[in-house]
């Protein structure tokens, strides 16, 4: 580093302000401007802004630990708007290094074990007795976080250990940061029962029955806790995401909530989560998924589970938010999958019998175990196992595009992936997925070498992984999109070359009787101009039928071997 932290010298080298940091100017220095390879610093740069008021000397060191970790995370400066970020910021680090320096007694290491203590036990614990705001009591302590870590690195530097009372007060601090998570709208952890939003009778009924987890077959070495719910169930044996978790939750509750108010709007008549409400959200939820199933002509994975639902009331209510949890769950996964609804049918159609052969405990036959997920046991599964998989083909089908160039017949976009699993025929595709199947075999490869040295000719067909609709561009429909106002103009040529050798030639010699006969024989030149169009459309559509009422009879005959 150019710059040793609590230094009185300058450093031998100055990096002089260039014209593009200097328009950046002090904005560099906000966290919300920060380069995406770099954020992970923002947080530091935002306590360091939060506490400059009160000990300039402590944000500068919060900053120059946030230069030294931007400088790991991207040495050689590559990402973009990098080098700009840190040259600036050493700027202004050089700058604070002077004036922070000025009258103080302490080190740096002592500096900041004496502004942690104060900011522990004047601050957060004030706040925790006056029973402050959850907002503030959450951003104190991810504050006070950010703060340890910067103590823990002056610390490492000076070789000075840190005290006994202050690892003691961090460890409290920690516990509160993994309670006091950030959260949209529903705060669900422990401590925020006395949150006002939290204390509806209809949030208060839907996170009730969330937290009903009797029976559920937890997998092994799952610690479990008290505040565990249905969604956590779903993510251990799953592989969902813990973001993606936190944020279905809330959606779910506040789906249901939504519904069930509507259903008993007096707070004396909410006891608990209504049967209606639930059963009103799973129609809206599944009515695509039902469709589909009904099209394919497939049992829904849904209906054949809910025929062998429990008789207990609460261990239906169980199923079914089970089954809803899911469906959210792979949903908010999806990520571009979301432009593919019939293929996040398919994904359901299979976790979901998998999901009832869990929960009815059915035993393979092949290993005498009992049935788990093909793709859960391990974190992020679901991501990496289901979704990759199908996003990446979509990538490499639009790199195949060449920026929309290539023909249309000859790359896959989302209607062509999707249109995939209109028919049963996607049930090759197998679950777990196979890595050979049609779905994820590409497009045309570009034509190799013979032995001469020259290209070879694709011999495959040019409308592989097309389903139904192949768009075939040519000059003609230049001709097909603009026909009336090629025949416009045709008309009005014919009508203008009579009236100029005919007669006078005045436009007025139109009305002559004559005249006014011969210009009627455009309607004859319209005619045949739209027998000529139709002609057109017939030959340029020709090849396109053809394709699809060949591709309909495979289908159909897939269909009966199924």
């Amino acid at each position: 580093m150019a710059l040793r932290r609590g230094s009185d010298q300058q450093p031998p080298r100055r990096i002089m302000r260039t014209q593009t940091v200097g328009s950046l100017g002090e904005a560099m220095m906000d966290s919300e401007v920060i380069p995406s390879s770099l954020v992970e610093i923002a947080p530091i740069l935002r306590v360091a802004n939060e506490v400059e008021a009160g000990n300039p000397r402590v944000a500068y060191l919060c900053r120059f630990y946030a230069f030294e970790k931007a400088h790991r995370l991207d040495p050689t400066s590559s990402g973009r708007g990098v080098r700009q970020f840190k040259t600036a910021l050493l700027q202004r680090l050089e700058k604070e290094n002077v004036t922070t320096l000025e009258g103080r007694t302490n080190s740096d290491a002592r500096e900041m074990q004496n502004f942690y203590q104060h900011y522990y036990t004047k601050y957060i614990q004030a706040l925790q007795a006056d029973k402050a705001d959850r907002a503030q009591l959450t951003k104190a302590y991810h504050t006070a976080a950010v703060l340890f870590e910067v103590l823990k690195a002056v610390n490492q530097t000076e070789a000075v250990e840190v005290a006994d009372e202050i690892l003691e007060a961090h460890t409290k601090v920690a516990e509160k940061t993994q309670i006091y998570v950030p959260y949209n709208i529903l705060p669900l952890d422990p401590d925020s029962q006395n949150q006002a939003i939290m204390r509806y009778p209809e949030i208060k009924a839907t996170v009730a029955a969330l937290r009903n987890t009797r029976g559920l077959p937890w997998p092994k070495g799952h610690r479990k806790k008290v505040d565990k719910d249905i969604l956590d169930w779903l993510q251990a044996m799953f592989g969902f995401q813990k973001d993606n978790v936190a944020n279905q939750r809330e959606h779910l509750i506040l789906l249901l909530a939504n519904v069930h108010i509507r259903q008993f709007p007096k707070p004396d008549e909410q006891p608990k989560l209504d049967d209606c409400a639930l059963t009103e959200v799973m129609k809206k939820l599944f009515k695509n998924y039902k469709k589909w199933c009904k099209y394919l002509g497939r049992k829904s994975s849904l209906w054949s589970t809910s025929l062998s639902l429990p008789t207990i009331q609460q261990e239906v209510q169980q199923r079914k938010l089970l089954y809803m949890g899911l469906y959210l769950l792979i949903w908010g996964e999806a990520a571009n999958l979301r432009f593919m609804p019939e293929c996040l049918c398919y994904i359901y159609h299979h976790m979901a019998f998998e999901l009832y052969g869990v929960l009815a405990g059915s035993v393979s036959s092949m290993t005498g175990e009992h049935i788990k997920p093909a793709y859960g046991g391990e974190e992020e599964a679901f991501l990496w196992k289901v979704v990759k998989p199908i996003y990446d083909t979509i990538a490499k089908e639009a790199e195949r595009s060449k920026e929309g160039k290539s023909k249309h017949s000859q790359w896959r976009n989302y209607d062509d992936l999707n249109e995939y699993f209109w028919s049963v025929d996607c049930f090759r595709l197998g679950w777990p997925m196979r890595a050979d199947a049609d779905f994820f075999c590409h497009t045309l490869q570009e034509p190799g070498l013979n032995k001469d040295g020259e290209k070879k000719p694709i011999t495959r067909d040019r409308w592989i992984g097309k389903i139904n609709f192949v768009e075939i561009r040519s000059f003609w429909h230049i001709f097909r999109s603009f026909d009336r106002m090629w025949s416009f103009y045709i008309l009005c040529l014919q009508a203008m070359i009579i009236i100029a050798w005919n007669g006078s030639g005045k436009l007025s010699s139109i009305f002559e009787g004559v005249v006014f006969m011969r210009v009627l024989s455009i309607f004859i030149t319209a005619a045949i101009l739209k027998l000529t169009q139709v002609h057109c459309c017939i030959c340029l559509h020709l090849e396109d039928t053809i394709f699809q009422y060949h591709e309909a009879n495979s289908n159909c005959n897939a269909r009966n071997m199924l």
